[in-house]
């Protein structure tokens, strides 16, 4: 049964450092170290938590302006790669040649509310959306999710409720694309294997 956007209400209550500006990127078909190989990512020691991940990043902006840290960890036959305040996974001129021979299912929110959610299969954009504006879609099935992303939570028209769950859609929306649902113990207490790479 498919998730909706309720079932991911927990993220921005229990995660509030992370939650206002994160990137969360699924790949399968790449191990972390393939993955970051094609980032051009620099390892550095690995973290406990999404907590010390956060603390760690910001930290690293006053390191390195240039360059930000990211996590992964493997989750069944999936990567998931996290950049707090980071947004490489919904680039496309960087997912889309990083996802040849794979599976890439991104998305991203500024502290500004903008977001995107990005879909790709072996460098092909299935589908790219803002979760705020869902009916504003493109890539080469933009309609093939239509249903899915209804009964998720996403809002359509203009009557629609106005609480945002635009947010806890998207972790919805990638959890039916890959299967991985993304949890609080998940994020608490996964040791993350941790890089570097460069800001374009």
């Amino acid at each position: 049964m498919t998730k909706t956007a309720a079932d991911y209400a927990w993220f921005e209550n229990d995660f509030p450092d992370i939650a206002e500006a994160y990137c969360f990127t699924l790949v399968r078909g790449l191990s972390p170290a393939e993955l970051m190989s094609r980032l051009e990512g620099r390892p550095e020691a690995p973290l406990q938590g999404i907590a010390a991940v956060v603390d760690a990043t910001f930290a690293q902006y006053d390191l390195e302006e240039d360059r930000q840290l990211v996590a992964m960890t493997t989750v069944g036959t999936w990567t998931l790669l996290i950049e707090p305040n980071g947004y490489l996974g919904v680039t496309e001129e960087q997912a889309l040649p990083a996802s040849a021979g794979a599976s890439w299912v991104s998305h991203f929110v500024n502290i500004n509310g903008v977001g995107t959610f990005l879909w790709a299969e072996n460098q092909v954009l299935r589908l790219c959306f803002d979760p705020m504006f869902p009916e504003d879609r493109w890539g080469a099935e933009p309609d093939e999710l239509l249903d899915v992303m209804r009964r998720i939570g996403f809002h359509f028209d203009d009557d629609d409720p106005e609480t945002d769950l635009s947010s806890p859609a998207a972790f919805a929306l990638a959890e039916h694309l890959t299967g991985v649902a993304v949890t609080p113990a998940l994020l608490r207490d996964t040791t993350f294997t941790c890089a570097t790479v460069r800001i374009r």
